[in-house]
């Protein structure tokens, strides 16, 4: 098992393994285009030259940058692989200086299990919401939003 940087030639996989999830409805689902836009952004976990799981880490300001797109194939979840992939992209988040990590999850245990704590949206900065403003759920959203102090 590997964890690094997704490259390029990564995305179709990336966006397969979004693609399953936001299905299920556990991620929001992401165009190629903007996977190829964001792809600096990702953290992938290799086994076996597939990738089986992705993270990303989507920088705001100096204060907060969001840990967003968490998601492992289901035949590999029992390997601690997401656990990684957020550890990985919380290491980056502190060579970066950045002082908050947040997620939006409709799976706020999981996050609480690495020590993210709930927090009311309304505490998060207005700027977060960029990405929010189109999503299909605006209006009606159930993430919860949850915070890590670095």
């Amino acid at each position: 098992m590997m964890i690094r940087k997704a490259k390029i030639t990564e995305a179709k996989d990336i966006k397969r393994i979004i693609d399953i999830h936001s299905e299920k409805k556990i991620i929001l689902p992401r165009s190629l285009d903007e996977i190829y836009i964001n792809i600096r952004d990702f953290t992938v976990c290799i086994v076996d030259e597939q990738v089986v799981g992705i993270c990303a880490l989507a920088i705001f300001t100096e204060e907060y940058a969001e840990i967003r797109t968490l998601a492992v194939l289901d035949k590999y979840r029992k390997m601690k692989i997401g656990e990684f992939l957020v550890k990985s992209c919380m290491a980056e988040a502190h060579e970066y200086d950045i002082k908050n990590l947040f997620a939006l999850t409709y799976i706020p245990e999981y996050f609480k299990k690495l020590q993210f704590i709930s927090v009311p949206k309304d505490n998060l900065p207005h700027k977060i919401w960029r990405d929010c403003v189109s999503c299909e759920h605006f209006y009606h959203c159930n993430e919860e939003a949850m915070i890590y102090h670095l």
